[in-house]
């Protein structure tokens, strides 16, 4: 290797290539920004941390968010977190989260063997000032965010249950066409409703 030059290690899995970087003796990996923890008992700190970097090889940059690319990314991190203690949580940069490896890898090997989205973990929730119960990292896989509306965001838990399930259903399915109408776990009737301002999906009751 020349001075000046990177250092990485190329994986492949079932037929792609994916670049680790951060390895010694080359340069560090930049450390994430991180909001939301899962399984995690505090946030990690680049003080007590060294960061390593999945992602896809060059040539399927192109490839962005396709699921059949980032479901063999999330397989190759599971691979890694089964075949190495010393790495003590996976971080998911569209959520700004950063996930214990025990979760991490339950939920997402269920997620792998047709089981439902992790939608804590690789999509998170905030509440807003106006009560109201947002989603943060589901854009990367649908290009919209999740909102429910007040009141139904004001309770945090029923709400949180809402948008794991709304969550899972539209990583499944898509951005609706339109308006589509849904029941709530109580028989309450809700819709799922375009936002035109900002790029969401507005839950509220019909």
């Amino acid at each position: 290797m020349w001075p000046g030059q990177q250092l990485w290690l190329e994986l492949l899995c079932d037929g792609l290539t994916f670049d680790l970087a951060g390895l010694a003796p080359g340069p560090e990996s930049p450390f994430p920004v991180l909001e939301h923890r899962f399984d995690c008992p505090e946030l990690p700190l680049p003080a007590d941390h060294d960061t390593m970097t999945l992602r896809p090889g060059p040539h399927l940059a192109g490839g962005g968010n396709a699921m059949p690319l980032m479901r063999t990314l999330l397989g190759l991190a599971c691979r890694m977190v089964r075949h190495f203690e010393g790495l003590v949580a996976v971080s998911w940069g569209p959520a700004r989260s950063v996930i214990g490896r025990r979760y991490f890898e339950s939920v997402t090997s269920a997620w792998l063997d047709g089981g439902p989205f992790p939608a804590l973990g690789l999509a998170a929730f905030l509440e807003t000032a106006d009560r109201a119960l947002e989603s943060t990292g589901l854009s990367f896989w649908i290009g919209r965010e999740l909102r429910i509306e007040p009141p139904l965001g004001s309770d945090r838990v029923a709400a949180t249950r809402l948008g794991i399930r709304l969550v899972n259903h539209l990583v499944l399915a898509g951005e609706p066409s339109g308006d589509e109408r849904i029941m709530a776990a109580d028989g309450t009737p809700l819709v799922l409703r375009l936002a035109r301002e900002r790029a969401i999906i507005s839950v509220q009751r019909e």
